[in-house]
């Protein structure tokens, strides 16, 4: 049988993204997955991007990953989110033609070179001095390979659960991985159990839409990936109803015979995307909660209730979805199920993905204890990329830092500080929004991903025609002088302190792109993609002034680099907790040891010192 440099195991969004990533770094590499009929499977929502998940779909796309071009083609609703507020908390978001998902991403997929795909079960891990070899199959057999990324979703040990009632598996029709978990415990690793769930699914048929409130997609829907022109996809409707006081009543009523009550769930739900049940308890004085009703697909009748899933039993589902507007005759298609299943803590992972304790096996998505396709896709990426070069022997790695995107908020959050509930990203875990936005992924990643080997170059030298005419416009700005006449012509009231350029009075606030073409009428032979990066840099160059100093004293902090055989019990001052955090996390900067969680200034100041005097 065939040797490969890399296997990925899962075809969920982490794997999609580990196996193309590697592939495109030149390494031999094999896709394991239960159904190929599943690659690419949206488990719960139709949906790509949000608020911070939007940002790491960008991301992803700077990288040349597959998230972003797969969506712009299957997406059936585009909306920007907080358009009405500043660009740094502005996130894309788009709904999926399930089906499109996954035919274009398997599509993209097939057409890697480098890339195999087995239609398999993996139940078991090969080692060689502690090293891992290969994948073991439900056949016994052994495919050998030089670096293992295991994605697994929620298929480690799945348990299904509606009301009492519970299921093997690790989504509806697909059957549990088993196997995978004992070899994990064997090599010292801490395992978990965390939660998530789903909906019901409905018959849209059977919705009365008349009745309710929709919701549009944009009018000008931008798209996800920097190679995508234009979105042409017909754009759907969304049906908005609400939960009320007689919904509340029945799902109380019945609270014993949910599974995340009765204690039958013993892992952690995700806080952010909380059930139904969870809702009433954590905001008992609310009598209502919005849904929004999101069609699956254009050429089906399946509707997914987002903001409805549940652990209840199926007759409770059937009484209380029937008491919403709109849902008052509804045919339930499938009912809705909570799933728990086994993680890995990602304190046991370096910045690369790297298990710390197994040479050669990666880990990214829920295994590693966050949500979502968007955080699964990311880390995906990173750990195909880093297990790549690994294999191959070249000396590199993929790191991206706190200060370089969202994927290196999320990698560094998970391995300094660990999770207990599954991890989601928001914009509220970066200090640095502001340079950390959606519209400027390329200018931070590209170049970097280039380097390392997974960006192709069609991608990389669009990116540098765009870095030129975002430079080139960017000096016709600052050079073109304009004169107060002509400002205050326009109703801006400016300071005579000198002559004003073009990009002084694109700073000003409340001054519009309008207003700017009729100053200068030039400016409108340039595109809104260009227009947009110098504008940002006019309007915000005092608050980004500040995040570069500010990311200049992380980065010297980050550049203080830690020895991998350093013995903290040998510390003078470090108390037994202390040096405990250290040995588990094992960080390589000081950095990075400040963010681990509990680690006190005085710990740090300890080990700084220790490390210029040793």
């Amino acid at each position: 049988m065939k040797e490969y440099d890399v296997i990925v195991v899962g075809g969920g969004h982490a794997g999609c993204e580990a196996c193309a990533a590697a592939a495109r770094c030149g390494a031999e590499t094999l896709l394991v997955t239960h159904k190929i009929s599943t690659i690419g499977e949206m488990s719960c929502n139709p949906a790509i991007g949000g608020l911070g998940k939007g940002h790491l779909v960008r991301e992803i796309d700077a990288l040349d990953g597959l998230m972003a071009r797969v969506i712009d083609k299957a997406g059936i609703q585009f909306r920007m989110l907080n358009l009405s507020k500043g660009p740094a908390v502005r996130g894309p978001r788009a709904q999926a033609d399930r089906d499109l998902y996954r035919k274009y991403m398997l599509e993209a997929l097939r057409n890697t070179p480098h890339l195999d795909i087995k239609e398999a079960a993996a139940e078991g891990l090969a080692f060689v001095d502690d090293k891992v070899s290969g994948v073991v199959l439900s056949d016994g057999k052994t495919v050998n390979c030089k670096a293992l990324v295991l994605t697994t979703g929620t298929f480690l040990n799945g348990i299904m659960f509606t009301g009492h009632n519970t299921t093997e598996g690790g989504r509806v029709g697909d059957i549990s991985c088993h196997g995978i978990t004992s070899y994990l415990k064997q090599k010292g690793l801490l395992l978990g159990r965390l939660k998530t769930g789903t909906p019901a699914r409905l018959n849209g048929d059977t919705i009365n839409w008349k009745i309710l409130d929709s919701q549009c997609g944009d009018d000008n829907p931008q798209p996800f990936s920097f190679l995508t022109e234009k979105i042409t996809n017909r754009q759907i409707e969304c049906g908005i109803t609400n939960t009320n006081e007689e919904t509340h009543k029945i799902i109380r009523d019945n609270f014993s015979k949910c599974a995340l009550f009765s204690g039958l769930i013993t892992g952690r739900g995700p806080r952010y995307c909380p059930s139904i049940e969870d809702k009433l308890v954590r905001f008992a004085d609310r009598t209502s909660h919005q849904i929004f009703l999101e069609p699956e697909g254009y050429n089906t009748n399946v509707v997914y209730p987002n903001g409805i899933s549940t652990s209840l039993p199926a007759d409770v589902q059937d009484a209380f979805i029937h008491t919403m507007k709109g849902l008052e005759n509804v045919e339930i298609l499938r009912y809705a199920y909570a799933i728990e299943y086994d993680y890995v803590c990602p304190q046991e992972l370096d910045h690369c993905l790297q298990v710390k304790k197994v040479p050669g096996l990666f880990l990214a998505g829920q295994i590693n204890g966050t949500t979502g396709y968007e955080e699964a896709g990311a880390q995906g990426l990173i750990a195909g990329v880093n297990a790549a070069h690994l294999a191959l022997k070249t000396g590199k790695e993929l790191y991206i830092d706190r200060s370089q995107g969202y994927i290196g908020v999320m990698i560094d959050d998970l391995i300094t500080k660990g999770v207990d509930e599954p991890y989601r990203m928001f914009t509220s875990r970066s200090e640095y929004r502001l340079l950390l936005r959606a519209d400027n992924a390329d200018a931070r990643l590209t170049e970097l991903g280039y380097e390392s080997g997974c960006v192709g170059e069609e991608r990389y030298q669009k990116y540098l025609s765009k870095k030129a005419e975002i430079a080139k416009f960017n000096q016709y700005c600052c050079e073109k002088t304009i004169s107060y006449a002509k400002i205050e012509e326009e109703g801006i009231s400016v300071k005579h302190d000198g002559k004003k350029s073009l990009k002084d009075v694109m700073s000003y606030p409340h001054v519009s792109r309008e207003t700017i073409e009729k100053i200068d009428s030039e400016v409108k032979n340039i595109s809104d993609t260009i227009y947009e990066q110098v504008e940002i840099e006019a309007k915000y160059s005092g608050y980004l002034k500040r995040e570069y100093e500010d990311i200049a004293v992380f980065k010297r902090d980050e550049n203080l680099k830690i020895r991998e055989d350093i013995d903290y019990s040998k510390i003078g001052g470090l108390s037994t907790e202390m040096i405990h955090r250290f040995t588990t996390v094992k960080p390589k900067t000081i950095g990075e040891a400040s963010r681990i969680t509990g680690v006190t200034p005085a710990a740090v100041t300890a080990l700084l010192g220790y490390i210029k005097n040793g």
